[in-house]
């Protein structure tokens, strides 16, 4: 006689073996997908000496923008289209695709063969070519792990997906420094062994487990989104560059076309998907709470993130490394290794967030990660320009663990309270919210960070340079140089001061000590400070208060069942999207798109508080 429970042993272990294999692929092709997010801005100097671009040049800032921002522009234009396309036609399907045009693209970015611009313009296509591989991996990722783990640990398998993720965009700026040491190219060739043994393991392990929705594409809604919103994260990109007399180009007649063009195009976006029958975005979603307020405080958390992360680059880079006689050449490396106490922060707090947050639900943690981020910022704000470097490791071990505390949680609500037909697209809406917030976030800190230098930064670099000596019409054009150039060449492991004056030959009319005062680590980094320390007051504040407002927005969430909320019907099945959620996020009065009564509902306990 067969034993019951021994067959169904195999059965539950086969599922158990499942999920954990969806959890070791997906998490290392979101780790991969973000490590290129950030690799490169560390690797900026190697590159630019590699394809031999001068870092000051004319014209040259827009290579380095779009290096940085193509990546981040079109993950974050695609990802809700490829993951509807993951609804529809298999989120697996879709994502085994990304993973082989991001290993493809990374074999091509190896093998840049050109020098210059044409070098620099090769780069950014294939960036651009492997942020659409990336995007497909994001957008299904996360979906693919709800399908696969039951919802009691849902959150933990979310948690440590969402925790590489963040991990991979901190650690690529050590893995950027290590691996440019050794040569520029290989910051694109570490991706290539992990790439084709991961796409191979994705497409013989990984199988369909959700439910497909069907439908058509939805072309009109499709091309309004994806054209307004690169107009508007293109026009941020021009309006970081100089433009005319103005330290940047917001005043740019073509960056307030773009902006203007871009936000019809979104709002006629709108105006279509509420019309059509089958919507590349199911608008109904956004009147569940827990989905709205979710992606609302992902929003603002990810603003300050991703622009902190910039500005805290450039401050060590610029700034304090050179002050403690680290080489402008060295820089890059060790402000990746002095930003490892994040990292820390995000991997000790994430993993642990997402598993408390299955227990005890989501808003409680994810509304104190916000307080904590946040207040970490107003630490930061108070430090003096030349800090006690225990004193900024402990601030921003703090902000990584706020975010972790934040992330994991944050993932789980969103996730949970959408039916199971549309994780994908719901997946692609909130790596939107997350990849158009670290784009903006740039744009967003670095013009306050030039806000601030504009008014004195001029005034004090030529009276410095003229106190050594240097010839006031000299220093007063040097002076003027866009505040933009200086802070991005120091972020290139160059020292202004000696790039701008040694092909001159301003230098060989100076004494020997003024020689060595202007081309030393002290003169810039210390006539920069006062000026720059300006700007993170104010970029600090900024962050404070979007974590703040984040925290609100968390809090709104709801810890108690709602009432059903009807939406429109899904394009498949006819059925109304509707939900009640707990805190923790997890779906109340949807079973895979059929309704739950209020008694029903009310029944039931809520396991969130």
């Amino acid at each position: 006689m067969t034993d019951p429970p021994r067959t169904r042993a195999p059965g539950r272990s086969a599922g158990d073996r499942y999920k954990w294999t969806a959890l070791t692929n997906t998490t290392a092709a979101v780790f991969m997908s973000a490590l290129d997010g950030s690799i490169v801005l560390i690797a900026l100097p190697a590159i630019f000496r590699g394809v031999h671009l001068d870092p000051l040049a004319p014209g040259n800032i827009a290579y380095l923008l779009w290096m940085i921002m193509g990546y981040r522009l079109v993950q974050a234009v695609l990802v809700v289209t490829v993951g509807r396309l993951g609804d529809m036609y298999g989120r697996v399907r879709i994502y085994n695709s990304g993973f082989a045009v991001f290993t493809f693209a990374s074999i091509l970015l190896s093998f840049d063969p050109f020098d210059g611009g044409h070098g620099a313009m090769w780069l950014i296509v294939w960036r651009v070519v492997q942020a659409v591989g990336g995007a497909m991996l994001a957008a299904n990722s996360a979906a693919i792990l709800t399908d696969a783990f039951p919802k009691e640990q849902r959150g933990f398998a979310l948690g440590i997906n969402q925790v590489a993720g963040l991990a991979g965009m901190f650690l690529g700026l050590v893995a950027g420094g290590l691996l440019s040491a050794w040569d520029w190219r290989a910051v694109f060739w570490v991706n290539v062994p992990v790439g084709v043994f991961f796409t191979l393991w994705a497409y013989r392990t990984l199988r369909e487990t959700g439910k497909r929705a069907g439908g058509r594409i939805d072309w009109w809604g499709n091309t309004t989104f994806a054209v307004g919103l690169s107009a508007v994260l293109i026009a941020v990109t021009f309006g970081l560059q100089p433009y005319g007399g103005h330290t940047m180009g917001w005043t740019n007649p073509l960056v307030d076309g773009l902006i203007a063009g871009g936000l019809v195009l979104l709002a006629a976006f709108v105006a279509i998907e509420n019309r059509v029958s089958a919507p590349m975005i199911q608008l109904g979603l956004f009147r569940l709470r827990a989905f709205t307020f979710g992606n609302l405080a992902g929003l603002g958390i990810s603003i300050g993130r991703g622009g902190m992360q910039f500005v805290l680059i450039i401050w060590l880079q610029g700034i304090w490394l050179p002050l403690h006689g680290y080489d402008y050449g060295d820089t890059p490396l060790w402000a990746g290794i002095f930003m490892l106490p994040l990292t820390a922060g995000f991997l000790a707090a994430g993993p642990v967030s997402g598993y408390l947050s299955d227990r005890l639900g989501s808003r409680g943690l994810a509304t104190g990660g916000a307080v904590l981020f946040g207040a970490s910022f107003l630490g930061l704000m108070l430090l003096p320009i030349n800090f006690s470097y225990w004193i900024f490791a402990v601030l921003i071990a703090l902000n990584g663990i706020a975010s972790g505390m934040f992330a994991s949680p944050n993932s789980s609500s969103i996730m949970g309270s959408v039916p199971a037909q549309l994780r994908g697209v719901a997946s692609g809406m909130r790596a939107t919210f997350q990849n158009s917030g670290t784009a903006v976030s740039i744009g967003v800190f670095f013009s306050l960070v030039i806000a601030g230098l504009a008014n004195s930064l001029p005034r004090t670099l030529s009276t410095g340079l003229q106190e050594q000596g240097v010839a006031a019409h000299v220093a007063t054009q040097v002076g003027g140089l866009p505040p933009v150039s200086s802070l991005f060449a120091a972020q290139l492991g160059v020292n202004p001061i000696e790039h701008l004056l040694q092909p001159s030959g301003v230098l060989t009319h100076l004494t020997a000590v003024q020689q060595q005062t202007l081309t030393g680590r002290q003169f810039f980094p210390t006539v920069i400070s006062g000026p720059f320390h300006s700007g993170l007051v104010i970029v600090f504040a900024f962050g404070a208060t979007l974590a703040f407002l984040a925290a609100l927005a968390s809090l709104l969430r709801g810890n108690s069942p709602t009432a059903k909320t009807p939406g429109p019907p899904t394009a498949a099945t006819g059925t109304t999207v509707a939900a009640a959620t707990d805190d923790g996020g997890r779906r109340r009065g949807i079973n895979d798109g059929a309704e739950t009564t209020r008694a029903e509902t009310s029944m039931r306990p809520d396991p969130g508080n």
